[in-house]
């Protein structure tokens, strides 16, 4: 499938949009907090958007395969990383970032590994829960004190945080646990085309 094909272009978009998104926490005013939240939502609709796509006109690929996870984390991860550089998260919510970053860095070495091995690891129905808790807890934590006075925006966003590393931890192990025995004999399984559920 070609870079070009509306998947790809969509995963690439995502990625395009980090830089982005970072350049709006270096633009004071409330107005920069909600542009950066809108394209962070908006490069988070095309992580949806671009597996359903190419479910629906048949054009999965080995290249969007191995574009989708890194651009989710990139965009995640630089994203946090900016909160946290700009004082915006506060303390209590410094170690829930830690640990979905950690995971993140876990399940990629994870998948790494098995690819070599023709162990595929779709993503499973909790871990979809997690990123969509995860993407809402980022949001709000974007706008932060620019949201409205009745709305207690950070508080929101650093309870869906705090949610949003507790499925990371439970995801995390269960990917570990039913990674474990490609792990400790990958010859045996060297030749088994197997997924992970």
């Amino acid at each position: 499938m070609p870079l070009t094909s509306l998947p790809n272009l969509l995963t690439l978009s995502r990625i395009l949009a980090v830089p982005l998104v970072v350049a709006t926490f270096y633009i004071s005013g409330d107005s920069a907090r909600w542009f950066g939240c809108a394209l962070f939502a908006a490069a988070g609709v095309t992580d949806w958007l671009d597996g359903h796509v190419a479910r629906r006109w048949e054009q999965q690929s080995e290249l969007g395969r191995f574009l989708d996870p890194i651009a989710d984390k990139l965009l995640v991860s630089a994203t946090l990383l900016m909160l946290t550089a700009s004082g915006r998260l506060a303390d209590g919510a410094v170690l829930p970032a830690l640990v979905i970053l950690c995971r993140e860095i876990l399940v990629s070495g994870l998948r790494e590994h098995l690819a070599g091995l023709s162990v595929g690891v779709p993503v499973s129905r909790l871990a979809k829960w997690k990123t969509a808790i995860q993407m809402l807890a980022i949001g709000f934590l974007i706008v932060g004190s620019a949201g409205p006075a009745f709305l207690p925006v950070v508080a929101i966003g650093d309870a869906l945080l705090w949610v949003a590393a507790l499925l990371t931890l439970v995801t995390g192990y269960d990917y570990l646990r039913a990674s474990l025995s490609h792990l400790t004999h990958p010859r045996a399984r060297r030749s088994n085309s197997q997924h992970l559920a």
